[in-house]
């Protein structure tokens, strides 16, 4: 189907390989993220094309016949960029633009040039950074000047661009200090994290596929304003809030990047060390979009990720979101029979099933814990300071001669402060 551009926008064929019949429907699942991949570049997709060929071109990765047909498509649209939906090699690219007169990249250089333009923190741009020359190094090889003869746009932009003026050993030479960088503020990291493993504030932590709504579940939950966009990895940069229950209860949420199929390698490796924060929460909420016809292979990749960051020991509560989406009741409020009863259905935009999510992630922060009253002498100020080290205080308020605590605690370690507990909640 033709879609309008603007004058402004590249203009875009995406183009797609199947290696047997059986894979046509998942390359063509596959263009159609490729499709919201460009358009979040900044592209405008004009058409799309796949062939199936049971083993990949050495020269073109797709038959020479589809190039031709490729080039008149071209033609007649106008297109200025062509946008393959599996890796190119330096010899297959070269080919390709040779043939085609027009810029050609891989879906690995799209998402780059993503990540490129939504890297807001430091460590961000660092590791994109990094992802961009691990990736370009091996394109220099035998192609001299030809590389800085790029034109502008997707997937010539970034921190990494100006690099490409410049040999092989300066490149090396720049990621060997990347690296030490992020080195550098991973240890920091490190040392946040072991802070963090000696509170009693607990973390749940948003994970999903990108455009699962994470961000708008963010917002719903902590009463924040986070960036909430329809666009692909919108959110790239960690954040984290407060969410808060009426008795006093409360944890830190945090929403970091959304996930992919075929994430290009050169990215999980940079940002490995952010994905490994989802290791240190208490709990994963794994955010699924219950209205996309692709629900079940997106919440599959997820699976396979957090399969891969082995993070088998902590809770994980799939929430089944944009429920206001599907078409009937029976449908909206259907879960997935594997996910047991860790599951809830609900809607960030409207606030549908948003009680049931927080009851949910109540009890499985502070299912074992109870709400004791206290009341500790200031000559004992010592025991009332230690509290808040191993249990979380919900408030706090010093009389003259005491001070009056609300914590909540494992019954078992309140065995030492049975003479400070109250029979009933104090006038606060």
């Amino acid at each position: 189907m033709l879609k309008p551009a603007s004058a402004e926008s590249e203009k875009a064929i995406l183009v797609g390989l199947a290696l047997t019949a059986a894979e046509k429907a998942e390359v063509e699942e596959s263009l159609e993220e490729l499709a919201g991949l460009a358009r979040a570049a900044g592209a405008a997709v004009l058409d799309r094309v796949y062939q199936v060929r049971p083993r990949p071109n050495p020269r073109f990765l797709i038959g020479q016949g589809k190039v031709e047909e490729v080039v008149r498509r071209k033609g007649e649209l106008g297109a200025d960029l062509v946008i393959f939906d599996r890796g190119l090699s330096p010899g297959q690219q070269k080919s390709l633009e040779d043939r085609l007169k027009v810029k050609v990249i891989d879906r690995t250089q799209l998402i780059l040039d993503i990540f490129a333009q939504r890297a807001r923190s430091n460590e961000g741009k660092l590791q994109v950074e990094l992802a961009q020359l691990s990736y370009r190094l091996p394109r220099l090889v035998g192609k001299g000047k030809a590389l800085s003869q790029l034109g502008a746009g997707i997937g010539t932009r970034g921190p990494g661009e100006k690099k490409l003026e410049v040999d092989r050993r300066r490149i090396t030479d720049r990621i060997a200090r990347i690296k030490k960088e992020i080195q550098r503020v991973q240890e920091r990291r490190d040392r946040q994290r072991s802070t963090r493993r000696g509170s009693p504030i607990p973390v749940a932590s948003l994970v999903g596929y990108t455009n699962a709504g994470k961000s708008t579940l963010f917002n719903r939950l902590s009463r924040e304003h986070a960036l909430a966009s329809p666009q692909l990895f919108a959110t790239l940069d960690p954040v984290l809030r407060r969410v808060s229950y009426p008795d006093g209860a409360y944890f830190f949420l945090s929403d970091t990047v959304g996930f992919i199929k075929k994430l290009p390698v050169e990215l999980v490796s940079a940002f490995r060390g952010t994905l490994e924060e989802i290791r240190e929460a208490d709990i994963i909420l794994h955010v699924v979009d219950a209205a996309s016809p692709f629900a079940d292979s997106q919440e599959e990749s997820v699976d396979a990720v957090l399969e891969d960051l082995d993070v088998r020991d902590v809770p994980i509560l799939k929430v089944f979101n944009k429920i206001d989406l599907c078409p009937d009741r029976a449908e909206r409020l259907a879960l997935n029979p594997s996910a047991g009863p860790r599951a809830v259905s609900v809607s960030a935009r409207t606030g549908e099933g948003i009680g049931d999510l927080k009851a949910k992630i109540r009890a499985l922060l502070f299912g074992h814990l109870k709400i004791f009253y206290l009341r500790i002498p200031k000559a004992e100020a010592d025991r009332a300071a230690s509290l808040a080290k191993w249990t979380l205080v919900l408030s706090r308020r010093s009389r003259q001669d005491a001070t009056d605590l609300k914590v909540l605690a494992d019954p078992r370690a309140m065995l030492d402060f049975m003479p400070y507990l109250l029979r009933e909640e104090p006038t606060w």
